[in-house]
């Protein structure tokens, strides 16, 4: 399940798609809304999976189900 779960992290120059356990980025943006579109875009090239967004400070903020993922909240997720 990693590989098709991607993190939205604060990088130096801007905001950075990320493979959890990675030491480089996938792609760097100069805004977190583009970062989260690029995140989304990769993991439905994947055939689905989740995108976990972090706040400046590093802190969970959010998390999204691409389809055709499993998202284990399905009636509850009502944010996308």
């Amino acid at each position: 399940m990693s590989s098709t779960r991607r993190h939205v992290v604060p990088h130096q120059n801007g905001w950075a798609v990320q493979m959890p356990g990675a030491e480089r980025a996938s792609s760097i943006h100069r805004t977190q809304a583009e970062a989260e579109r690029r995140a989304k875009e990769i993991v439905g090239n994947l055939g689905g999976g989740e995108v976990t967004i972090h706040r400046t400070n590093g802190q969970f903020r959010d998390s999204d189900t691409v389809a055709p993922g499993n998202d284990p909240c399905p009636t509850r997720d009502r944010k996308h």
